[in-house]
C-alpha cells in the first residue's frame, strides 16, 4: 500500500466525521464532532490543513451549500469522502480492527 493511502490518527478522525456527517459535513459540524467524541480541544484551523491534505491525496471533495436562508446567509463549503477515501478509510479501519483483536486494553499494572 502506497504511503499516501495510510491516514494519520488525526486524518482518520476528519475521515470518520465527514463519513458519519454526511451530506453536513463541514468545517464546524467536522471539529464539533471530533470534539464531541474524543473530549479533545480541536482548533478549526488543524480541521481545515487536513482536509487540504485529504483533498491533495484525492480523498475528500468539496461543494457548496445554497446559502443559509436568512439575511446575510452565507453557502457553506461541503465535505464529502470520494470513492478512493473511503477505500483508504475502510483500509485503515480495517487495520486498525485486526491490531485490536486480542488485545486487552488495561491499565498498568491491572493483572484482571
Amino acid at each position: 500500500m502506497p504511503s499516501s493511502d495510510q491516514l494519520s490518527d488525526f486524518e482518520l478522525y476528519v475521515m470518520l466525521a465527514v463519513a458519519g456527517l454526511g451530506g453536513d459535513a463541514y468545517g464546524v459540524t467536522i471539529a464539533t464532532r471530533i470534539s464531541e467524541r474524543t473530549d479533545r480541544d480541536i482548533s478549526i484551523g488543524a480541521v481545515y490543513a487536513t482536509l487540504g491534505r485529504l483533498s491533495d491525496k484525492g480523498f475528500v471533495s468539496f461543494s457548496y451549500s445554497e446559502p443559509e436562508p436568512v439575511r446575510g446567509g452565507r453557502a457553506r463549503k461541503l465535505v464529502a469522502l470520494t470513492p478512493a477515501g473511503a477505500r483508504a478509510l475502510n483500509r485503515t479501519t480495517t487495520a486498525l480492527h485486526r491490531m485490536l483483536d486480542g488485545v486487552a486494553l488495561r491499565p498498568a499494572g491491572d493483572r484482571r
